[in-house]
């Protein structure tokens, strides 16, 4: 038996959304029902769509609805979300605006799946790089409990939207043609190409970015720790998709990295992570590079295998050489993809699987 499926919102992850839910082969009936703030034809996951103008009864037609986004000057699911709950669809909301919300779950389903019941209609995914950090931390929490994480983040441009993918492209071929590089300000405070920015998302009093206190406040939610101690830095980098995280996690019980190591590698204790790590298996390490002590790990082109495309990725897992129950770890994963599409795919899925949907 399979679901009337609708997507509100088009863009980079509404364009994955359809992919991943054809990959999975996602039980459909009939079309997916495109909705976007004016009608047009629009090229989603390889496919054809007929988009059209959002309008309330259109989710009449609809079981499930995956809301890719912003659409229009506010958050599509502020403007539509409850108007589709009325109506008898399911909400897997990819925005944020209801992600803090009390009634609404913010779910990972390799972590927290436990928070959608029977009575919940409209679930939050979680900001793309809350959610690679905690499907890494989350096993480790299990065993040892967090007490403080220090995270520093490398945040692809599709992170910001197609636009911001097209003005890094841009924007390079105007450095490697030694020109100066004509940046716009309305995407970046300043040009992309060949450089980080330590701004994503807009400033708050306190001196942080609205995204780095987005991964403060998700993840306490999402672990149900209220008082954990994180401190962030998101910085921008002229990667086009995938997301790098720098991590530095103190726990209150005994944890070291050879303990950390194991119980990320076990696909039991830790779905949804792969660990890159270990010395390197590239013989140039040695005759080349000549550091026999050279050691493997993750970085964004392996997203690039379909064996890692829906993973998060961990190496460089060591001790933390000044603090006690404390390590080190690199994180790398698909923005669009466990960031956001996958991540709501896999919701969809889980509830299937408990009869919920």
């Amino acid at each position: 038996m399979g679901l009337r499926v609708g997507l509100v919102g088009v863009g980079p992850v509404g364009d994955m959304i359809i992919r991943v839910l054809k990959e999975r082969k996602f039980p459909i009936v009939g079309e997916i029902i495109v909705m976007a703030t004016n009608e047009r034809i629009e090229v989603l996951g390889g496919e054809r769509f007929h988009v059209r103008k959002i309008r309330a009864d259109l989710f009449k037609e609809l079981d499930l609805v995956f809301f890719a986004g912003k659409e229009g000057a506010q958050g599509a699911s502020v403007q539509w979300g409850k108007i589709a709950v009325d109506n008898g669809c399911i909400v897997i909301d990819n925005g944020g605006d209801f992600r803090m919300h009390p009634d609404h779950p913010l779910v990972i389903p390799e972590v927290n799946m436990d928070a959608v019941t029977k009575e919940t209609r409209h679930i939050c995914n979680p900001n793309c790089s809350t959610i690679q950090m905690v499907v890494a931390l989350a096993p480790l929490h299990r065993a040892a409990r967090l007490h403080r994480i220090v995270v520093s983040t490398y945040q692809a441009v599709s992170g910001h939207g197609g636009s911001a993918m097209k003005e890094l492209l841009k924007e390079s071929q105007q450095v490697i043609d030694s020109e100066s590089p004509q940046y716009d300000s309305k995407i970046f405070t300043h040009p992309i190409a060949f450089d980080c920015i330590p701004h994503i998302d807009k400033f708050l009093t306190n001196g942080y970015t609205k995204e780095e206190m987005k991964m403060i406040n998700e993840t306490r939610k999402i672990l149900n720790e209220p008082n954990l101690l994180i401190n962030p830095t998101t910085v921008r980098v002229p990667v086009l998709v995938g997301h790098s995280e720098s991590i530095n996690a103190e726990f209150a019980g005994d944890m070291d990295a050879v303990k950390a190591s194991t119980i990320l590698s076990d696909m039991n204790q830790s779905p949804g992570v792969v660990v890159i790590d270990g010395l390197t298996k590239d013989a140039e390490g040695i005759t080349v590079r000549k550091d026999p002590l050279e050691r493997q790990y993750p970085v964004t082109r392996d997203l690039n295998s379909n064996e890692y495309k829906d993973a998060v990725l961990v190496g460089r897992i060591r001790n933390d050489t000044t603090r006690k129950n404390a390590i080190d770890l690199w994180c790398v994963s698909d923005n669009l993809r466990k960031g956001a599409a996958t991540n709501a795919v896999q919701i969809a899925e889980s509830m299937l699987q408990r009869g919920l949907l």
